[in-house]
């Protein structure tokens, strides 16, 4: 009965998954062209997940617990959902061919140690994608935590800070909420599909100002087989092989502005991305995380942002997200984007998955 009860209120449907081969500077037509107003009767995008299911999730972690298992090994076949299964499957189409972003609510956090989120966590992931590093230091299991960073200086995600629109280095973002903060730190999303076709409406002048190759800067991290220099280069708006891939022009794209070798932003480009973030914020979307939410985010269809909070004194309580990079390598992408996703490594790597942020 509780199962029946929950599949009526699971609001979850997928979209038409329809869409048309892009051509650059032309609207598109992809079921990622999403408006806030499409999900104002309900949340088509959320997956509740049932008792059976929540069951499933917990042998399973408790089969790779019970082996000894390490994060980083566990593979999809490690971790079998006879029911829950095929309806991943269905949710990692629904990302990478429909609207673009979802998110899995249900799963219980009360009574469950840090290994044992991370391990469901991780092995949802494994029907998504392959967990590519996230730093320098290997790690394929990252987390969103204030640990007295700053967004100016570093990595927004170890500040409490505000994080403008942006994409990832990665296929898919996926988080999976621990503890909200005290006041803030509301995780927005915005469809770049639906910005681009805007721009092009509005000022498709503007537009083509975005298709040019942005210098960003990348001290640092950068993968051995790739040239060493400080920074990299990536348009924001691209098409290859009919689809269409948006990259955020965030705060790396301004802090290249400070390289010697960089060219600086033209006026019109000044304005393009002006254009774009605000553009990104009229169209975006909240969502509001409880714990235990697994969210994900497609980045060269979505983007995502996040307000500024305040935090709880208790580090137990502090605001608390873990983070995968999801590769796929099922969507077409322009060489410099496919570059910039190849996982950030070096010939030092030594690939881990903390369970505490460092």
């Amino acid at each position: 009965m509780p199962d029946t009860i929950q599949a009526i209120a699971n609001p979850y449907e997928p979209s038409s998954r329809y869409r048309e081969p892009a051509e650059l500077l032309k609207p598109v037509v992809d079921p990622a062209g999403w408006y806030p107003a499409d999900f104002s009767d309900r949340e088509r995008w959320m997956y509740r997940l049932s008792d059976s299911e929540i069951g499933e999730l917990h042998d399973a972690v408790a089969s790779v617990e019970a082996r000894g298992m390490d994060l980083k090994d566990i593979t999809k076949e490690d971790f079998p959902l006879p029911n829950l299964g095929p309806v991943l499957d269905d949710f990692a189409e629904e990302l990478m061919m429909g609207r673009g972003f979802g998110l899995i609510r249900g799963l219980p956090t009360e009574g469950r140690t840090r290994l044992q989120m991370a391990a469901a966590f991780w092995g949802i992931g494994t029907y998504m994608g392959t967990a590519k590093s996230q730093n320098t230091k290997g790690h394929l299991l990252g987390h969103v935590k204030d640990i007295g960073g700053s967004y100016k200086t570093g990595r927004g995600y170890m500040s409490r800070d505000a994080l403008m629109f942006h994409t990832d280095r990665a296929d898919i973002l996926s988080l999976c909420c621990l503890n909200n903060a005290k006041s803030g730190g509301e995780h927005r999303i915005a469809s770049s599909v639906t910005l681009y076709n805007e721009m092009l409406k509005r000022r498709p002048d503007l537009a083509k100002e975005l298709t040019w190759r942005f210098y960003r800067l990348r001290k640092g991290e950068i993968p051995p087989d790739q040239p060493q220099r400080d920074w990299v280069r990536e348009p924001i708006f691209s098409v290859q092989d009919g689809f269409l891939s948006t990259r955020g022009p965030s705060a790396p794209v301004f802090k290249a502005q400070e390289l010697p070798d960089v060219p600086k932003l033209t006026d019109a480009q000044k304005e393009a991305i002006d254009m774009f973030m605000s553009v990104a914020a009229e169209v975006s979307v909240g969502i509001d995380f409880e714990p235990g939410d697994i969210s994900f985010v497609v980045n060269h269809v979505v983007l995502h942002a996040r307000t500024d909070y305040e935090d709880w004194d208790e580090d137990d309580r502090k605001r608390h997200l873990l983070r995968l990079w999801l590769r796929t390598g099922r969507r077409p992408l322009q060489e410099d984007v496919a570059q910039a996703l190849a996982g950030v490594v070096d010939e030092k790597t030594v690939f881990q998955t903390p369970l505490e942020a460092e």
